[in-house]
């Protein structure tokens, strides 16, 4: 019985990629998922409403791959006659992990506030709530126990193969304009998931519970030239007595006639996550939509196991204005990053 609870837990801590010192599973294009990074970062685009999904595969060349999608929501709305924004957004998420098939569901609303803390430039203060459900579910036929060696019966006094519970994030975000271009802006942001720290276990006598995350995250824009820009993303998390890092930037190029509204930007770049992966990645705007690619290149302790290979991601992004006679398309001042 004791093999078979030690099997479950080790399994959802590989399903999530991390240590036994943490639960969360990590995306390397996390600049395309605000609202898992920080619910504060929801709403801080250029239009009022935002459509993204983040598919990633991982781990090919080890176990059965890892298959893990995001996909999200936000609408950007001014509540009166002011500056203040506030958004309203949801997070969803899939995960499937190893032979066992354990999969991981969430779906989360969100709500963002944002305060304008300036009569001349885009400076806003952003305070967010996100909760919701979570289901974790696995295929019990797909596991031996001693038992079954033992005497051909499964015999586990195992109550349940799935179970749900109830999440919460709550976070804060700075986000600000830099000179006179308002091209150049920076965002600031601290998150705090899973406040309420869930049960976490298959058994119901569990005291295994979900460590909470912080997350502080730090991003930057700026124009290099009048056709290039450059933009960097970072994170660090710490849940339990596990840390990340990850940060990395993206070179755009502008492409066209118009350089404000240019018809392509092809980005390039690289991101690092500490100790575990370099992670090569291109990304196309074409408006409304961008397109990005990247491909996790293994430099940790298992990179002789998996010759280097870790993941690759696919990201596609929607963003625009949902109503040009409600909408923030006309404001003279608005997150702009």
């Amino acid at each position: 019985m004791k093999k078979l609870f030690y099997f479950i837990q080790t399994a959802m801590v590989c399903a999530c990629g991390l240590t036994a010192a943490a639960q969360d599973i990590h995306f390397s294009q996390f600049h395309e998922t605000p609202l898992y990074r920080n619910p504060a970062l929801a709403g801080i685009m250029k239009g009022d409403i935002r459509v993204q999904a983040v598919y990633r595969s991982q781990w090919n060349s080890v176990a059965n791959a890892y298959k893990t999608g995001s996909f999200n929501v936000e609408y950007k709305s001014k509540p009166g006659q002011g500056d203040d924004y506030m958004t309203l957004g949801l997070q969803a998420y899939y995960d499937r992990a190893g032979t066992t098939n354990l999969t991981t569901t969430i779906v989360m609303p969100a709500i963002n506030y944002h305060k304008s803390l300036s009569d001349y430039r885009n400076s806003y203060l952003s305070a967010a709530f996100m909760g919701g459900m979570v289901q974790r579910r696995f295929d019990r036929s797909k596991i031996t126990t001693n038992n079954q060696y033992d005497n051909g019966f499964d015999g586990e006094d195992l109550v349940a193969s799935g179970f749900t519970y109830w999440d919460g994030s709550a976070g804060l975000s700075y986000n600000t304009s830099l000179g006179e271009n308002e091209n150049n802006n920076l965002v600031i942001g601290f998150a705090y998931h899973h406040f309420n720290r869930p049960r976490n276990s298959f058994f119901n006598a569990s005291s295994v519970v979900l460590d909470p995350k912080m997350v502080l995250s730090a991003d930057f824009k700026a124009d290099v030239n009048d056709y290039s820009t450059i933009t960097f993303y970072s994170d660090f998390m710490k849940q339990g007595s596990y840390t990340e890092f990850i940060g990395g930037l993206l070179y755009g190029l502008k492409i066209g006639p118009l350089i404000d509204e240019p018809d392509y930007v092809l980005h390039g770049g690289a991101f690092l996550r500490w100790g575990d992966a370099i992670i090569p990645t291109i990304k196309l705007d074409y408006r409304p939509f961008a397109v990005a690619f990247s491909y996790d290149v293994n430099i940790s302790k298992l990179a002789t196991r998996s010759v280097g290979r870790g993941g690759f991601e696919l990201s596609v992004t929607y963003r625009g204005f949902l109503d040009k006679f409600n909408t923030s398309l006309d404001a003279t001042r608005c997150p702009r990053f």
